[in-house]
């Protein structure tokens, strides 16, 4: 076990503890822990890279991390009413269809790379920033209906990027399946 895998670890064991926060009210919290969490997101990554620390565990724990840190987030402060559901909805539908992609390829033994693309990691950092918007307006009752605007806006773009990213990886996938078939 190597420094950025244990931080990718942490970042997982974090995660019961803002659901903890946050079903006790205690948003400043689970702000803060969530911050930690995602700043664990850059840090795995670039330590990885830097100390030359890259491994096929990594490479497996890091993007599962991000999936249980956000898609339980997304879940939770939807249902606390903080994160439109739609959102929620296709953020979880996007992290499915990857998933049920990454099973069919490995059941059918047809051989792939795990490496996120660049529009994955805007998505990322846009769900991550979703988030924390909700969180910090939570934690100091900014004016509602100017926060609606701006919890709205980001809404959006997380979606639009969140499907983008979906796309992307359904047509790699797509090709991967193809290249293949073809031999």
């Amino acid at each position: 076990m190597n420094i950025p895998n244990f931080i990718s670890l942490l970042r997982i064991i974090l995660v019961p503890v803002i659901v903890i926060f946050l079903i006790q009210n205690q948003y400043a919290r689970a702000l803060i822990v969530f911050a930690i969490a995602g700043l664990t997101d850059a840090l795995d990554g670039a330590l990885a890279r830097m100390l030359n620390k890259q491994t096929e565990l990594g490479a497996f724990l890091d993007p599962l991390a991000d999936k249980i840190l956000l898609s339980t987030s997304f879940i939770s402060l939807s249902i606390f009413g903080l994160i439109p559901g739609w959102l929620t909805v296709i953020v979880i539908s996007r992290d499915l269809i990857i998933l049920i992609g990454i099973m069919t390829l490995s059941m059918m033994s047809v051989p792939y790379e795990i490496k996120p693309v660049f529009v994955s990691k805007i998505t990322t950092a846009l769900q991550i920033s979703t988030v924390l918007l909700a969180l910090l307006l939570k934690t100091f009752n900014f004016d509602v209906v100017k926060c609606y605007e701006m919890v709205r806006i980001l809404s959006w773009l997380t979606a639009s990027f969140t499907i983008l990213s979906g796309l992307v990886y359904i047509f790699k996938g797509v090709n991967f399946l193809n290249q293949t078939s073809d031999k």
